[in-house]
């Protein structure tokens, strides 16, 4: 085996044989966490045998006969590669008459004298020894029917009857495969190839297709002239019969092949790493498909679970593990096997149970700056077993963040999805579990957004003249902007002309080329904004006196070529002034149905003085033109004369049809009417068609004029019906009008729904369960359920108050929905209601629940009054939401010195009853930091902090309550003198005997001359790379879903980098440690670095492999 590595190397360039390491082999990494194992690996030598010897008669054949030259290559390992060549190394040509065979044999459908040759060779490619075999060259001899009656004759009397037949057509015959039917198995995921080949004169042509079905399309190729049908990646799907027919002049003959796919074991769900706590449930799924069904085995650290130590906790159910109040012995590595007669799965799988305090791998104060109004990601990368809980506070002694400006991502992650300048700050996250508490601090700092406060703007200049674009901006004071220009979206011209300011851009000297769109660009580290403008460039006026402008309107507008459905319209150009015209614009008025009323018809080229406008009937047409150039647009011409066409019946039905229902027994049919001029004649009316669908009824109608709405009163409630509405005028009928479906009337819905089911999750949220009502009974389009709750009471305080029903909406056809917001510690009631388009249904029976008790709110005040000397009196008021049985509260204080810094902390339970507590034995002169809170039997709520100091004398008081955010003033106490205090004594002996000792130090290195020993200087230059590794030097990677990853918006950084370095191990199993701090994937597979070991390339999340089919693995020797 190569060092630091599992690999195996089996090298034979030195001698030795291939065979003797024939064989199969697995691979086993073990330590005193388990035992992993690899698929089986078959080792087996590479073999090209030589042809054997035969004698090869020649083929004499007639012209127009079926020939099928043998190959029979020797069985090599891996099978060879076959192909046709002559002595001069040529291939030989193939066609639809002439191809080589799946099997390697070369078929003539027909000879023809063109294939008489002594040199057919087959040879066979062996890849992996690198060698080709040749067969012994064939020879083939044709015989035209010329040639054959001349010999006839030379030998033949001239009184005998001879002569060959002429060559003759055949009908198709399959040479291969033989017979009617024949059957194929195939793979899974495999390529399935058919063969059809025919013998035939003129020669057949192949066409494949499957007998009660389709071919797979993308899938589906044909190769070898249509003779090969190849299908890749088949599936189950694919079986069937697939029938080849072979057809030519004379007739045709088929053959169906009958395929079966089966399939090796693949997944459907592997096992996958699990990490628990002590005490914890959890479950190992091991589940595969195939055909045949495969069977699943289990192994524990290599060995059959059968066997395997046993573990209380532990319990095998067919292709799962029920693990239940494991311990930490119950760490193993397992291993599933899925095998049927096609091949085999394998997948590793470690059972971790492990017992470790939240860490927080965000680094510490870290810093997010964001743009104001834009989204905020403040990172709190945590691991921990069990999984911590996760809290964000904002400030030092903020209160727990909710509500809705806040999401909370399932890896720790605050979003502030819109952050504004009071956003600002320092957030403190909080990561605990049964196992310890840590917490870490970020700071957020919200940005002005940058803004252009003057564009550029549209600029049109002459010719060599000189044009200036502004771009003034405003930024936030902390960010430095830098400011880019454009044109046409890339970058100017390398061209001195261009001169680039701080807050403009000025060209020089203007050209032609430098027509286009200047776009000004200015990013931030955070934000980016940009404006553009357009700058057209116009020729320069020969004289000073040269204006350019708006084209003047055309004039003398003629129409001619009437015609019912189109007209000629031509009109003089106005005078262009200076600027060429580009196009011309035409539009019309309807005199007869909108008067006034100007539209768009059509646009042609600046060139073009005619145009051939397209008519409808029944419309008073006036035509006018206007003008356009790159200034503008010319003012309309005058309109041309009017000119009516004639009436037809209409070429359109309304638009949008609706059938809706206003009352349960009736249907309202409404469409969009015609406009006036899509009438196309006067008496403009409306068919208003309709049937009960799916009910053999006749179509009932009425006609209706001047209205978009029809109503049938007297049908059934919310049935479905065929509608239909079509135009009419004095000419005619318009085309027979698409159908569309409506429904009549709904009413309220007439039961409600049933089995309505609670299960409280949490002290706040609770799940409903209803069965849903009969369709029928819905009356109507179901829109969804209503649950309709209400608080009873408090269980905490057992008074009652007005009830307040809220609501909560669950769209379509829902049978459960989530209810938050719960209060803990509650009496709530329920009902569920089915909804459709008129209304809502009759309520379920009320259904009560409960809600568990939670953790309270804080005090709802902490007073500190009555300093003395050594003595405090705390005075508090309970939490104005207990969210359950108060079982006591908990006063932690601790001392501040005059720098500031916090003493020993100091921690006391309270009964629940009392409302006050002299706090005795304190130092006089001290301040004092003071946290509270109240607990139930959840656990403990937010907490209250106040400061207070203990007075100097009895005479004078200091210490009033100072609010954590400086509400409030204390009473500055009387100045002490420094030289008299304890603390000063004592600081001023320890300087001196650290200079003491400094002095004597000196003393010793004076008298060794300054000479040091040669290991003290190998000790001071020792390379880092060979130190011992530290016991606490093992880190922790995330723990945590591989969803709840969510990406980083901008503004936000990656937590971590969640990377171990790769040494010198080319291994391919999982590197499982020896020691109890380590690191672990996102799923908890262990990939981590212990106590005296180097690091080892992570592991994949799931150790599972795929072996190939029918033989899982090969690896094949030269």
């Amino acid at each position: 085996m190569k060092p630091n590595s599992g690999t195996l190397v089996i090298n034979i360039m030195n001698g030795g044989k291939a065979e003797a390491y024939e064989g199969v082999y697995q691979c086993t990494a073990r330590n005193e966490r388990g035992a992993a194992i690899s698929n089986n690996i078959v080792i087996r030598p590479s073999r090209s045998p030589l042809w054997t010897k035969e004698k090869l008669e020649p083929n004499h054949v007639r012209e127009g006969d079926s020939l099928v030259l043998h190959c029979r290559p020797p069985v090599g390992l891996p099978p060879p590669i076959i192909f046709w060549m002559d002595n001069a190394f040529q291939r030989l040509p193939q066609s639809e008459r002439v191809s080589q065979g799946l099997n390697g044999d070369l078929y003539f459908s027909n000879v023809q004298p063109e294939d008489t040759r002594e040199d057919y060779i087959c040879y066979a490619r062996f890849n992996h020894t690198q060698t080709i075999q040749q067969k012994q060259p064939i020879s083939v001899k044709v015989f035209s029917m010329d040639s054959l009656n001349d010999t006839i004759a030379a030998n033949l009397s001239d009184t005998d009857i001879y002569g060959a037949k002429p060559v003759t057509e055949r009908q198709p015959v399959l040479l291969t495969p033989t017979g009617s039917t024949s059957t194929k198995v195939e793979l899974r995921g495999n390529v399935l190839l058919l063969e059809c080949i025919a013998a035939g004169l003129p020669t057949p042509v192949i066409r494949w297709i499957k007998e009660g079905g389709e071919l797979p399309a993308n899938r589906t190729f044909f190769e070898n002239f249509k003779k090969t049908l190849k299908i890749i990646d088949v599936s189950e799907a694919d079986s069937g019969n697939y029938k080849c027919i072979a057809r030519n002049t004379l007739g045709s003959v088929h053959h169906v092949i009958s395929v079966t796919v089966k399939a090796a074991p693949y997944w459907i769900t592997a096992p996958r790493n699990l990490v628990l706590s002590p005490g914890e449930d959890g479950t190992l799924i091991c589940r595969a498909n195939g055909n045949p069904k495969p069977s699943i085995s289990w192994l524990a650290n290599g060995v059959p679970i059968a066997i395997a130590p046993e573990d209380p906790s532990r319990k095998v159910d067919g292709d799962t593990i029920i693990f239940s109040h494991v311990q930490e012995r119950s760490s193993a590595v397992y291993q599933c096997n899925a095998s049927n007669e096609y091949g085999y799965l394998l997948a590793n799988a470690f059972v971790n149970v492990l017992a470790e305090p939240p860490r927080i791998l965000t680094p510490a104060n870290k810093l997010y700056q964001v743009i104001a109004d834009s989204p905020a990601l403040l990172d709190c990368a945590y691991f921990g077993s069990p999984k911590p809980e996760i809290e964000w506070f904002k400030g030092v002694k903020g209160s727990i963040l909710r509500g809705n400006e806040y999401v909370f991502h399932d890896n720790g992650t605050l979003e502030i999805p819109v952050a504004q300048k009071n956003s600002a700050g320092t957030y403190t996250c909080v990561a605990r579990n049964e196992l310890g508490k840590i917490q870490n601090e970020v700071q957020l700092e919200i940005k002005d957004p940058t803004m252009i406060i003057k564009q550029p703007e549209y600029k049109v200049i002459q010719r060599y003249g000189q044009v200036s674009f502004e771009c003034i901006i405003k930024h936030d004071s902390t960010l430095l902007p830098t400011v880019t220009w454009l044109k046409d979206n890339d970058e100017l011209p390398d061209d001195e002309r261009f001169l680039v300011g701080k807050d403009n851009l000025t060209i020089m000297n203007v050209t032609d080329k430098d027509d286009g769109t200047y776009t000004c660009i200015v990013n931030t580290t955070l934000d980016s904004v940009s404006a553009s403008a357009v700058l057209t460039v116009v020729a320069a006026p020969p004289t000073p006196a040269i204006i350019y402008a708006r084209p003047n309107p055309p004039f003398d507008l003629e129409l001619t070529g009437q015609l019912e459905r189109s007209i000629d319209l031509s009109w003089i150009p106005g005078d262009e002034n200076n600027s060429p015209i580009t196009s011309f614009v035409i539009e019309y008025e309807d005199a007869l149905h909108e008067p006034g009323v100007w539209h768009y018809q059509t646009e042609v080229p600046g060139t073009q003085t005619t145009v051939q406008l397209k008519l409808s009937p029944y419309v008073n047409y006036s035509f006018r033109v206007i003008a356009v150039n790159k200034i503008g647009r010319s003012q309309p011409s005058e309109p041309s004369e009017q000119y009516l066409t004639k009436s037809a019946s209409p070429d359109e039905n309304p638009a949008n049809v609706q059938g809706i229902g206003s009352e349960p027994d009736n249907l309202v049919i409404t469409w969009e009417p015609l406009k006036g001029f899509q009438s196309n004649g006067p008496g403009l009316q409306y068919k208003v068609s309709w049937r009960q669908k799916d009910v053999d009824d006749e179509w009932t109608s009425v006609i209706v004029a001047n209205v978009s709405k029809y109503i049938v009163s007297g049908t059934p409630t919310f049935v479905p019906y065929e509608v239909k509405v079509q135009a009419l005028n004095d000419l005619g009928y318009a085309p027979e009008p698409s159908e569309v479906i409506g429904h009549s009337g709904e009413d309220l819905p007439m039961v409600a729904p049933g089995n309505v089911q609670v299960h409280v999750i949490n002290s706040t949220l609770a799940k409903v369960h209803w069965d849903p009502v009969p369709l029928k009974t819905v009356r109507g389009h179901l829109q969804g359920y209503k649950v309709y709750y209400w608080k009873v009471q408090s269980l905490s305080r057992r008074s009652r108050r007005h009830v307040e029903k809220k609501i909560l909406t669950f769209r379509g056809n829902k049978t459960f929905g989530m209810l938050p917001g719960l209060e803990p510690y509650s009496s709530y009631k329920l009902n569920v209601r089915v909804v459709n388009g008129k209304g809502e249904g009759p309520a379920s029976p009320d259904k009560a629940f409960k809600t568990p008790e939670g953790v309270p709110s804080s005090p709802s005040f902490l007073k500190i009054t009555n300093p003395t000397l050594d003595s405090l009196t705390l005075e508090w008021g309970s939490p104005t939401h207990p969210n359950g049985v108060l079982t006591s509260y908990t006063l932690k204080f601790q001392p501040i010195n005059n720098t500031h810094e916090l003493g020993p902390l100091v921690e006391i339970r309270i009964p629940a009853n009392e409302s006050s507590l002299i706090l005795k034995n304190l130092n006089y002169s001290t301040r004092y930091k003071f946290y509270f809170n109240a607990q139930t039997s959840v656990g403990s709520g937010s907490q209250i902090t106040e400061e207070a100091v203990t007075i100097m004398d009895e005479g004078k008081i200091s210490g009033i309550l100072r609010p954590a955010v400086g509400a409030g003033k204390a009473m500055t106490s009387r100045q002490v003198d420094i030289a008299t205090q304890g603390w000063f004594i004592g600081l001023m002996c320890a300087v001196a005997l650290l200079i003491l000792i400094l002095l004597i130090v000196c003393f010793i290195r004076r008298n060794k001359g300054g000479k040091y020993p040669v290991k003290e200087k190998e000790d001071a230059h020792a390379d880092p790379e060979i130190q011992p590794m530290k016991e606490d030097d093992g880190t922790f990677g995330e723990y945590s879903d591989a969803e709840d990853h969510k990406p980083l918006k901008k503004g936000s950084r990656t937590p971590s980098d969640r990377t171990v370095k790769k040494e010198d191990s080319d291994d391919s199993l999982v590197d499982y440690g020896e020691g109890v701090n380590g690191q672990f994937n996102e799923d908890g597979s262990f990939i981590g670095q212990y106590s005296g070991k180097k690091e080892k390339e992570p592991a994949e999340g799931n150790e599972s492999s795929e072996a190939p089919s029918p033989v899982n693995a090969m690896n094949s020797f030269v």
